[in-house]
C-alpha cells in the first residue's frame, strides 16, 4: 500500500518522461515519510516513449510500473487504466508533456488535506496553448458544462482520495469520462490555481478532430439531450406545421388560392429531413447501446511491466 500513486497517460512524449519523472522523485523525495507509485500509461505512442519508459523501469523497477496499450484509447481511458492499477490512499493525475510542471503537486496535497476534500483539481490563471487550441478547449469546457450542469474548471491536474477512485472504477463503459464520474460521487471538491507551463517539444495530442469526438461522446454518454432536442424540436415545427395548413386552408377557401407543387414538395422534403435527423439520433444511441451491452472493454492492455 502506497501514500501516492502517480498517474501518467503518455502518448508521443519520449523527450518529456525522463525529466518529468526526476521532477516527480524531487518532489517526493522532501515527504520522507511517504512512499510513492508511478504509473506510466502508454496510450498508442508511435514515437520512443515506450523503449524510453522501459529504461526507466530498469532503472527504478521497485516502484515504477509501465503499461502499454494496444491502441490508442483517448487521454481518460489511459488514465481510467491508471486508476485500476494504483494502489495508493491518494492518486493523482497529471499529463506527460510538463506542462502541468511537478513542483505544484504539493498544492494539491496541501490544499487536499487542510480541508479534507475528496479531490482537488489544478486549474490555471492562463493556459499556455496556442489561441486556437485554447479557444477550442474553451468551447469544449463550456458546451460540456452546459449540457451535463457540473463547473467547466476541471483540469487532468488533480488528487483523488482512493475511496472515490473505487466507485469510479465501477463503471466499465468504452468511453470513460472521470470529471463527470467524480461529480456523480462526490461534491466534496476545491481548487487549487497552479501554474501551467508552455509545451516544450511535442505538438497537443488534442487535434479539432479528436476535440470534437470528445464532445460527441460526452454529450451521448453522459446527456439526455440530443432526446430532448428532438422532443422539442419536434413539438416546435409541429406547431408550425399545423398553423402553416390552417393558413393554407383559410387562403384556399376565402381567396381561392391554388396550392402548388412547391410548397407541397417544400413540405414533403423538410419533414423527411426532420424524420432522418431523428432517425439519426436515434441510431446514435442504438449504436452505444449495443457496444455497452457486448462490453467493449474501455482500454484493453497489450504488455506491463512492474
Amino acid at each position: 500500500m502506497y501514500d501516492y500513486s502517480v498517474i501518467i497517460p503518455v502518448f508521443n512524449s519520449e523527450f518529456t518522461l525522463k525529466p518529468l519523472l526526476e521532477g516527480l522523485k524531487l518532489v517526493f523525495s522532501d515527504f520522507k515519510s511517504k512512499n510513492v507509485e508511478y504509473i506510466f500509461i502508454d496510450d498508442g505512442s508511435f514515437d520512443k516513449s515506450w523503449e524510453v519508459l522501459e529504461e526507466l523501469n530498469q532503472d527504478e523497477a521497485d516502484n515504477i510500473t509501465i503499461v502499454k496499450l494496444n491502441k490508442n484509447y483517448g487521454q481518460s481511458n489511459a488514465t481510467f487504466c491508471g486508476l485500476e492499477l494504483a494502489k495508493g490512499k491518494y492518486i493523482i493525475t497529471l499529463d506527460d508533456d510538463l506542462q502541468q510542471p511537478p513542483k505544484e503537486i504539493p498544492k494539491l496535497i496541501n490544499t487536499l488535506e487542510t480541508g479534507n476534500w475528496d479531490v482537488v483539481y489544478g486549474v490555471y490563471d492562463k493556459k499556455q496553448h496556442s489561441f486556437f487550441r485554447n479557444l477550442s478547449s474553451a468551447i469544449v469546457r463550456k458546451t460540456i458544462a452546459r449540457f451535463i450542469e457540473r463547473p467547466s474548471t476541471t483540469t487532468s491536474f488533480r488528487i483523488i482520495k482512493s475511496e472515490v477512485v473505487k466507485k469510479i472504477l465501477a463503471h466499465k463503459s468504452n468511453f470513460i469520462f472521470i470529471d463527470e464520474l467524480i461529480w456523480w460521487y462526490t461534491d466534496s471538491i476545491s481548487y487549487v490555481i497552479t501554474e501551467h507551463l508552455k509545451r516544450k517539444n511535442q505538438k497537443s495530442g488534442y487535434t479539432p478532430g479528436k476535440l470534437w469526438n470528445l464532445l460527441t461522446n460526452l454529450i451521448i454518454f453522459y446527456t439526455n439531450f440530443p432526446l430532448k432536442l428532438m422532443i422539442y424540436g419536434g413539438l416546435f415545427f409541429s406547431v408550425i406545421s399545423f398553423f402553416t395548413i390552417i393558413g393554407l386552408i383559410i387562403a384556399k377557401i376565402f381567396n381561392n388560392t391554388p396550392l402548388g407543387y412547391s410548397s407541397i414538395m417544400i413540405t414533403i422534403m423538410f419533414g423527411t429531413s426532420i424524420i432522418l435527423l431523428s432517425l439519426g439520433v436515434i441510431g446514435e444511441y442504438i449504436s452505444r447501446l449495443y457496444s455497452f451491452q457486448n462490453k467493449k472493454p474501455p482500454f484493453i492492455i497489450k504488455e506491463i511491466k512492474k
